[in-house]
């Protein structure tokens, strides 16, 4: 036991001071992410609106998402990441708080939008804090830690929302969620000061600019509809899956959030072993993209085979497993092809595949099933995401043969 303990610890060696900063603030921040998870079920069971009502309310989250990481990646590369992840944390906590107030749903459209748009600034910032910080050889482990801060803070947060919902009211977490970023940026503010950042550095990599920009290189662009693909189906968890839990198997909003705190503790738990695992058997970082992809793809199918509640967690666990292999490694390899100085514009333009997924996804989904029920969509997805596996091993591919991107 002492010897498995010693093993997982040293996964955590080697990285920097900031980097541990940057996690402890995530953590605090998703720690009170308690809205997103059950905004579904707010929408419908608390403001009485429609299927094709939440999914454009959801489309208008993913337009939010878009506009939020195209402007936080330019920004990034313009003033840097600080003053970003900063003002991202503080004006996205403020407006959680005054979300709850709106009551039509236009004016839910327009305030998830502008909403969205200043919390996922904080996106490829924090992508780019996570490289600035790191010594090459730990940036993807770094990664993996600020991932595992997020999915710390996922796990205990929809756990305690689902208990506050079912015992006070969903209004209270709006409040929790808008305090918690607020108090992630004090505690930022306090703990790592702009005259620790290298500000040298990154006006130098802001001026010398290699390569070319994201959207003119195909190979990237090949990567990035992959992800939205990916990440098109992934986003079903935060809205589709909430409401299938509840009407398919009856669960209530606690016993919902036992489940995505099977999520966020599988990862806490096993992510950086597995990663620190996968490194040293020389698993590229588009092979991984691909078997995140695959279980993924039976995460859904599996649903279809038994309308016993325990299939639940099964998928669960499938989903998590590819979301551990799949996503370190992607956010790596987004990073290793973007050239000198052209970070941000990179990392913003890979973030705004999942941005995208959600202006995609959610309205699909809920439209899908609207129409042809739970089992059909589940299987629509899984065929989507075998043909988006193909188009991964094509990627794969691709990268050996590229002299300019080398597959590690």
């Amino acid at each position: 036991m002492k010897k498995i303990y010693t093993n997982y610890i040293s996964n955590f060696t080697g990285l920097s001071r900031e980097i541990w900063l940057l996690a402890l603030v995530t953590f605090i921040n998703r720690a009170g992410a308690m809205v997103i998870p059950f905004l579904s079920l707010y929408l419908v069971n608390s403001k009485g609106f429609t299927l094709p009502q939440v999914g454009w309310i959801m489309t208008s989250f993913g337009l939010g998402s878009l506009v939020g990481t195209w402007i936080g990646g330019r920004l990034t590369d313009s003033i840097g990441f600080y003053k970003v992840i900063v003002a991202s944390l503080f004006f996205g906590g403020l407006g959680f708080i005054a979300l709850q107030f709106i009551e039509s749903f236009y004016g839910f459209c327009i305030g998830i939008f502008l909403l969205i748009l200043i919390a996922d600034a904080y996106r490829p910032a924090i992508f780019v804090a996570s490289e600035t910080y790191s010594k090459p050889e730990n940036v993807t482990r770094s990664i993996t830690l600020i991932r595992l801060a997020i999915n710390l803070g996922f796990s205990i947060g929809p756990l305690i929302g689902g208990i506050i919902i079912t015992t006070i009211s969903y209004g209270s977490l709006f409040w929790i969620d808008g305090l918690t970023c607020v108090a992630a940026s004090v505690v930022l503010f306090a703990v790592l000061k702009p005259k620790q950042v290298k500000d040298d550095d990154i006006a130098e990599k802001r001026i010398v600019k290699e390569g070319v920009a994201p959207y003119k290189n195909a190979i990237f662009i090949l990567f990035f509809i992959i992800m939205i693909a990916n990440s098109t189906i992934f986003v079903q968890y935060f809205s589709v899956m909430p409401l299938y839990y509840e009407k398919a198997h009856f669960l209530n909003e606690a016993l919902i959030g036992w489940l995505l705190f099977l999520n966020g503790a599988l990862i806490v738990v096993f992510e950086m072993p597995l990663v620190a695992w996968l490194e040293r058997k020389k698993l590229s970082k588009t092979m991984a993209t691909f078997w995140g992809i695959a279980l993924l793809a039976l995460s859904f199918i599996v649903l279809n085979l038994t309308t016993w509640s325990g299939i639940l967690v099964i998928g669960m666990i499938l989903m998590t497993l590819g979301e551990m292999i799949g996503s370190p490694f992607s956010n790596a390899l987004a990073l290793e092809m973007a050239p000198k100085g052209r970070k941000g514009s990179y990392m913003g333009l890979y973030s705004m595949s999942f941005s995208i997924s959600h202006i995609i996804g959610h309205n699909s989904g809920m439209n899908l099933v609207d129409t042809y029920g739970f089992e059909m969509t589940w299987t629509v997805m899984f065929v989507f995401l075998l043909v988006i596996g193909l188009a991964a091993l094509w990627l794969h591919h691709l990268l050996k043969q590229s002299p300019k991107v080398q597959v590690t």
